[in-house]
Order: structure tokens, then C-alpha cells, then sequence
């Protein structure tokens, strides 16, 4: 160690500088499903006067006791009830004048759910799924952090099977192509998107058919138990296995 070198306290650090040490740090949730052929979003009434009447994402600052990765995870349980969601971390957000209290940073997550197998408690502020292509303004910045969260799922959707997250666990050909326009938000060739679809391997065919349908059934797949998301404690990241290298 060089000798001539001054050293300081961690007190006198945060004495000297004070402003570093009052920016706060949030979280917020940008929590998908699919319903009524639609990609949606959760948000809630923003109970900031200076955003009346505005919907925000699901968020909160991070408390001084916790640990960033498990405040949405808390944002989640107090406001849904749910708890069983895994969160994928997407990026941070720290616009000087995001915030109208003060300065604070934001870290986004997105999660993915199958909308019938998740209990929502919905009593606070107006809490509600929104169409995502029918938002056209929110609080703060989260319109910027959910088109964010949007792009990522794009960009991940035809690279891994993530987007099977959003469907019940037997499906047909039909509804996966929906879904996937919808979170796309394009229309898709038939034929081009299930040979797409086949050459990745992906789905089991199941051998049986739809049932009470408007239209001519269709056979039912499910999805391979190889790429099934195994369940992961709050502290750990599931390996997303690229497919393409096989």
C-alpha cells in the first residue's frame, strides 16, 4: 500500500458528499398476460395529485432494508397477492426529472402469466389489465418503460419459448399464432409460422383435438417438457437455453 496514500472514513465519504447519498432507488413491474386474444398489461390508478387520472406500472422505492431484486417481488405481493411470479430484471431508468418528489432511479422487471392460473386481488386504486396497443399514456415515464419491456419480449419470443408462458398448457396451432401476433402486433402467414414454429422443436403433439370451437378443431400441442421453465427461488436466474445452437 503506498504510505503517502490519505485515507478517509466512509462518514467523512458521505459527508462530502450528501447530494449522492439522497437519490432514491424504486422499482416498478410490467406484469403481462393474454386475454380476450389480446397482450395485457397491469396497472394501476396513480394516487400522485400531479398524475390524477393517469394509470402508472406497479412499483414502489426500494426500501433501506432490501435488497433490490426482492422489493418487486414485495410491490407484487402487497398490491396482486401473487407471489409465485419470476421477474426478469430488464433495465434502469434514471432521467433526471422522472420523478416529480425528486430525484430517483428505477429498475425494470417483466414477468409473463398464464392469466386463468393466477388469483388476483384486485382492490386497490383501480387495478386493472389494459390492452397494451390501446395505451397511449401513463405516469412518470413507465409509457417508456413498458414499450422497453414490449421490445424485449419481442426480441426474445422467437429466439426462446417465453411467450408460452402466457398460454393455458394445452393449446392449438391457432391460438399460439395469435399470441404471437399480438405481441408482435403484425399480422403472420399461416403456413410461413408453423414451419417457423416446427423447425424449432418445441411443441409435443398431444393427439387429441379441440372441443366446442366456432370453428373447424384443431389438434392440440403443448409445449416440450425440456423447455418448460423450471421454478426458481426469488435469488436465482433460470438459464434461458438458446435453441438455435442445437
Amino acid at each position: 500500500m503506498d504510505k503517502n496514500l490519505k485515507l478517509k472514513t466512509a462518514e467523512i465519504e458521505k459527508i462530502s458528499h450528501l447530494e449522492y447519498f439522497n437519490i432514491a432507488i424504486s422499482v416498478d413491474c410490467v406484469i403481462f398476460c393474454y386475454q380476450d386474444k389480446k397482450l395485457q398489461v397491469l396497472l394501476i390508478k396513480s394516487d400522485l395529485e400531479e398524475f390524477s387520472g393517469l394509470y402508472s406500472l406497479l412499483g414502489d422505492l426500494v426500501r433501506p432494508d432490501e435488497d433490490l431484486d426482492s422489493a418487486p417481488y414485495r410491490v407484487l405481493k402487497q398490491r396482486t397477492g401473487m407471489d409465485d411470479l419470476y421477474l426478469e430484471q430488464v433495465r434502469t431508468f434514471g432521467s433526471i426529472d422522472r420523478h416529480v418528489s425528486g430525484r430517483v432511479i428505477t429498475t425494470a422487471y417483466y414477468s409473463l402469466i398464464d392469466i386463468k392460473h393466477q388469483k388476483l386481488s384486485v382492490d386497490q386504486n383501480e387495478l386493472h389489465w389494459h390492452p397494451v396497443k390501446e395505451i397511449k399514456k401513463l405516469a412518470f415515464d413507465h409509457k417508456i418503460i413498458l414499450d422497453s419491456c414490449l421490445q424485449r419480449l419481442r426480441e426474445q419470443v422467437m429466439e426462446f419459448p417465453v411467450a408460452f408462458n402466457l398460454l393455458p398448457e394445452k393449446f392449438s396451432l391457432r391460438e399460439l399464432q395469435e399470441l404471437y401476433e399480438s405481441i408482435l402486433g403484425i399480422n403472420l402467414d399461416r403456413r410461413n409460422f408453423r414451419k417457423k414454429i416446427a423447425l424449432k422443436g418445441w411443441l409435443e403433439d398431444l393427439e387429441e383435438m379441440e372441443n366446442e370451437v366456432p370453428h373447424r378443431p384443431g389438434k392440440l400441442y403443448s409445449l416440450k417438457q425440456a423447455y418448460r421453465k423450471k421454478k426458481v427461488s426469488k435469488k436465482q436466474k433460470p438459464v434461458l437455453e438458446n435453441i438455435f445452437s442445437k
